[in-house]
C-alpha cells in the first residue's frame, strides 16, 4: 500500500480510481470482475422479468465471488472492498464500463 494512502485517505472517487486500477493489473482478475458484473446484471434482469426476487440473494455472492477469486488467486492482493467498500463498488462499475467501451483492455 502506498505510503501517501496511509497518511491521506482518498478525498474523492476521482483520486481513488487510479489506485483501484493499479490493484487490477492482472488480466484474469479484470476478466473475472467483468464476468461477475455481467452476471449480476443478468440476474437482476431475470429477477425483474420473472419476479423471482429470491434470485437477488445471489448478487453479492456472484459479484464479490468472481472478484475475490481474481484477487486472491491471480492478482495476489486484498480486494479494495475491505478498505473502501463504496469506492470499490463504484470502481467495479466504472471499470466494467471502461472495459466495454475499450478504454481498458479486456
Amino acid at each position: 500500500m502506498p505510503q501517501a494512502e496511509q497518511l491521506h485517505p482518498f478525498r474523492s472517487f476521482r483520486e481513488f480510481y487510479p489506485y483501484y486500477l493499479a490493484e487490477h493489473q492482472n488480466q484474469t482478475c479484470r476478466r473475472l470482475h467483468v464476468i461477475g458484473s455481467a452476471l449480476v446484471l443478468l440476474i437482476v434482469a431475470i429477477a425483474l422479468v420473472t419476479a423471482s426476487w429470491k434470485l437477488l440473494w445471489l448478487l453479492p455472492v456472484i459479484g464479490y465471488g468472481f472478484a475475490w477469486v481474481g484477487h486472491f488467486f491471480f492478482e495476489h492482493n486484498k480486494p479494495a472492498t475491505f478498505k473502501y467498500p463504496l469506492y470499490s463498488l463504484m470502481g467495479d462499475w466504472v471499470m466494467f464500463k471502461d472495459v466495454l467501451t475499450g478504454k481498458i483492455r479486456w
